[in-house]
């Protein structure tokens, strides 16, 4: 996996390179009718459309650079006549990198998160004398 959400799997015949960018979203979404986390939930719950699986493939191969029509015939080769579950979690692995990006990326910058001994993480409110109060103020 890298910085730009795309992830590297072995499928089919080989080492493919997928990637879900905002364009491969929208034209997932048109062709399988939902939004990407439907898709996903469905994916996940088995109760997805079995045009969730190859949409979700082909739009990841042609994120990770291959041409359209490589795509589409790589698709039919190896999804569209082989059994659903097959290609199930590679499906999942594509759209959640897609959404989510890679897990192993950082979120915010190193620096904010590397403060070790610095009291500027106190919040005022931890400095007061005042009692903890769970009312909000009405305006």
């Amino acid at each position: 996996m890298s910085r730009d959400a795309s992830v590297e799997l072995t499928w089919a015949d080989g080492t493919y390179t997928f990637r879900l960018g905002w364009g491969e979203i929208e034209a997932l979404q048109e062709a399988c009718d939902a939004g990407p986390w439907v898709i996903l939930e469905r994916l996940a719950n088995k109760t997805c459309m079995i045009g969730d699986i190859s949409h979700v493939i082909r739009q990841g191969l042609i994120g990770g650079g291959m041409v359209p029509t490589e795509a589409t015939k790589l698709v039919q080769r190896y999804v569209e006549k082989r059994p659903p579950s097959e290609n199930m979690l590679h499906a999942m692995s594509i759209l959640q990198v897609g959404l989510h990006g890679s897990p192993d990326e950082p979120v915010g910058e190193r620096q904010a998160a590397d403060q070790e001994g610095s009291s500027s993480t106190l919040s005022q409110m931890e400095k007061s004398d005042l009692p903890p109060s769970m009312e909000t103020a009405l305006y």
